[in-house]
C-alpha cells in the first residue's frame, strides 16, 4: 500500500491557520486532499495535523486525518509519525499549501515507489535567469540515470563561460513532493540534521549525505504554493481559469 500524507500545521509564522483559509469557497486543505486523492497509484490519503480545528474540518468533508505531535520540527517528521502507526510499504509527502498540485505529479512518485525506488522526488525545467539565481528556488542536478547528485539554493551547475549567454536547457528546479519506503522515511526522521542540510536549509541533503539514492523525475507541474495571504488571490484566479 502507498499512502500519501499531507502535513498540515496550524501555527505558520507568516500565515497562521493557513490550511483552513478559504479558496474559492473551500478550505485550502480540501483542495489539496481532493487533488491528491485523484492520483493513480495512491491507495490512501491522510492529513497529518497538530490541531483539532484542522482535524474537524477534514473530517467534515469526509477526509482521512490523524492527529500528530505539535512538536514535530518538519513535515517529514510529521509524515514519519503517520508511518509509525500505519502499515504501508511506502509514503508520499505532499505539502499542504499547494492547492494546485497535479494528481499526475503525485502519481509519478507512486509509480517509481512501486518499481522499487527507496526515495523519489520531482524536478521541472527552470524558465528564467531570475529563477536560476534566486536562493528561494532550489536547484537540482542529477546523474545519467536520473538520481540526485546535489540540491542547492545556489545556481548549479555553474557555467564556466559566465551567465551572459547561458542556455537554460538542462537547468532544473526541485519540486518538493517526496516519496519514501517506510524504512527510509523512519531512518531519515531518526537521524540528526546533517552538515549540508543545516548549511543550505534543505532536509533532502540529509538523505544524500547518508548515501540514500534519490530518484528525480521530471514533471510539468510547477509548484505554486500559498505562503502568505497575498498568494490566495493568485491561486483563486488560476482555479477559476481551470473551471472555464
Amino acid at each position: 500500500m502507498i499512502v500519501a500524507v499531507i502535513p498540515a500545521r496550524f501555527g505558520s509564522t507568516r500565515f497562521p491557520g493557513k490550511p483552513l483559509v478559504s479558496i474559492c469557497g473551500l478550505p485550502m486543505i480540501q483542495h489539496v486532499y481532493e487533488r491528491v486523492a485523484q492520483a493513480p497509484g495512491v491507495d490512501r490519503v491522510v492529513v497529518a495535523t497538530d490541531d483539532d480545528r484542522i482535524l474537524e474540518v477534514v473530517r467534515g468533508f469526509g477526509g482521512d486525518v490523524l492527529l500528530t505531535s505539535p512538536c514535530c520540527p518538519s513535515g517529514t517528521d510529521r509524515v514519519a509519525e503517520v508511518a509509525k502507526v500505519l502499515d504501508a510499504r511506502a509514503f508520499i509527502n505532499v505539502q499542504g499549501d499547494e492547492p494546485l498540485i497535479h494528481p499526475q505529479a503525485v502519481s509519478l512518485v507512486a509509480q517509481a515507489l512501486k518499481e522499487g525506488e527507496e526515495m523519489v522526488t520531482l524536478k521541472t525545467p527552470i524558465e528564467s535567469q531570475e529563477e536560476l539565481k534566486s536562493p528561494h528556488v532550489v536547484k537540482v542536478v542529477t546523474d545519467g540515470e536520473g538520481y540526485a547528485l546535489y540540491f542547492s539554493r545556489a545556481p548549479i551547475p555553474y557555467p564556466r563561460g559566465g551567465w551572459g549567454n547561458v542556455d537554460l536547457k538542462g537547468y532544473f528546479k526541485h519540486v518538493g513532493v517526496y516519496g519514501y519506503t517506510r524504512e527510509t522515511l523512519l531512518n531519515l526522521a531518526s537521524w540528526p540534521p546533517s552538515f549540508l542540510e543545516t548549511l543550505e536549509g534543505l532536509e533532502q541533503l540529509r538523505a544524500l549525505e547518508r548515501g540514500i539514492k534519490i530518484r528525480v523525475l521530471e514533471t510539468g507541474y510547477r509548484a505554486i504554493g500559498v505562503d502568505v495571504p497575498q498568494d490566495v488571490a493568485r491561486v483563486e484566479a488560476i482555479l477559476k481559469g481551470e473551471e472555464r
